[in-house]
């Protein structure tokens, strides 16, 4: 490879968009206001939630509990758990986003009119979903005790619900959506500077000459390749910082995971994009192509909707998307510290999108060439 023709094209490449004012102004501006923005303003809604509840109790309070909260709109599935170490497993891998324990002297509380307890854990990563899930459960547990004989006469309500929320411990909007935005919006500049790239070397007319020149093919795709990866690495070390000491979200993982793993994501992306950039012939088709390809992507990744909450033919669309891999890996750093096979799990499917995806820009090359 010659290393020399390769230098020369990276460095015309970052020129290329560093230099134009206009170009400068949209890989700096727009994702730094975004950060600010989304960060505050952006909300969720939940729907189709799943739990687990943990009952030791027999009785027919307990019972009636559940069979409120199977009745409700909110919750789609009840999970049953016979220890705390399933719900532990639940949590984590996000099987669930609450659990509920009921204690083995619920119902005999309720009976004699002593005040009874119900705790809730709640995954707290998603901490807007996770605070309206609690405060269905708690209307649920005062529904309950209303009706109770006790309830009735005296007109109190004496269950109250307990809420633990683990990874978030205080529900602190930002620490869910600042991880969240870290990748989508390395998504949204990569895809768009790598769409752009091929497609304005069409427009300007320099397409052809960069096919004769003494770049091999590989060459090219790899020149063509860093320069996004580098850019997105660079927001993606800005918003780690702003993440950090401005939003002041913990940092419980390893960097080092987080980075090897952008790495791959930010490649997969940028595969993404020199296939959508070979099949445009303008700078119009690669925006709108991106485009076509950012808003499902954003949707279907988790971010807003969990996935296993999904319509079951619409999940195995997921599998193509290389946001929904990164989001785990990000918010699994942040706020969970996330063991190596864990990253790597995410991380190879990564590298399949990224392999299949600059083997098809290659491909489409090719056909340009012949």
């Amino acid at each position: 490879m010659g290393w020399t023709r390769l230098y020369a094209l990276i460095v015309k490449e970052l020129l290329a968009v560093l230099r134009d004012p206009k170009g400068r102004a949209i890989l700096i501006g727009p994702p730094i206001v975004q950060l600010l923005v989304f960060s505050y303003a952006a909300t969720l809604e939940v729907r189709n939630v799943d739990v687990m509840v943990l009952n030791r109790d027999s009785g027919h309070w307990s019972q009636e509990l559940i069979e409120r909260i199977d009745g409700s709109t909110t919750f789609r599935n009840i999970a049953f758990a016979a220890s705390q170490a399933q719900i532990q497993v639940a949590i984590d891998n996000q099987t669930v986003i609450a659990a509920v324990e009921i204690g083995p002297d619920f119902s005999r509380n309720i009976e004699a009119g002593s005040p009874a307890d119900l705790q809730v854990v709640l995954d707290g990563r998603r901490s807007n979903a996770s605070q309206i899930v609690a405060s269905y459960l708690s209307q649920i547990g005062a529904a309950l005790a209303a009706e109770t004989p006790v309830g009735k006469r005296a007109g109190t309500e004496f269950v109250s619900t307990v809420p633990r929320n683990w990874f978030n411990p205080n529900l602190t909007y930002q620490w869910f959506m600042v991880p969240n935005l870290i990748a989508s919006i390395a998504l949204l500049i990569g895809l768009i500077v790598t769409a752009l790239s091929i497609a304005r070397e069409r427009e300007l007319g320099t397409f052809d000459q960069l096919m004769v020149s003494p770049l091999r093919l590989h060459e090219i795709l790899i020149g063509k390749l860093i320069p996004p990866m580098m850019i997105g690495l660079f927001h993606i070390t800005v918003y780690i910082l702003a993440a950090v000491f401005l939003f002041e979200v913990p940092l419980r993982g390893s960097l080092f995971l987080l980075y090897g793993s952008a790495i791959f994501y930010l490649g997969s992306v940028a595969g993404l994009g020199l296939f959508i950039s070979a099949l445009s012939m303008t700078q119009q088709q690669a925006i709108l192509g991106a485009f076509l390809f950012m808003v499902p992507a954003m949707l279907l990744s988790g971010f807003a909707t969990p996935i296993e909450n999904m319509p079951a033919w619409l999940q195995p669309i997921t599998l193509i998307n290389p946001l929904r891999y990164f989001l785990v890996i990000v918010k699994g750093v942040f706020l969970k510290d996330i063991p190596l096979s864990e990253v790597a799990n995410q991380t190879i499917p990564l590298a399949l999108i990224a392999t299949v995806t600059l083997s098809a820009a290659a491909w489409l090359f090719r056909r340009r060439l012949e």
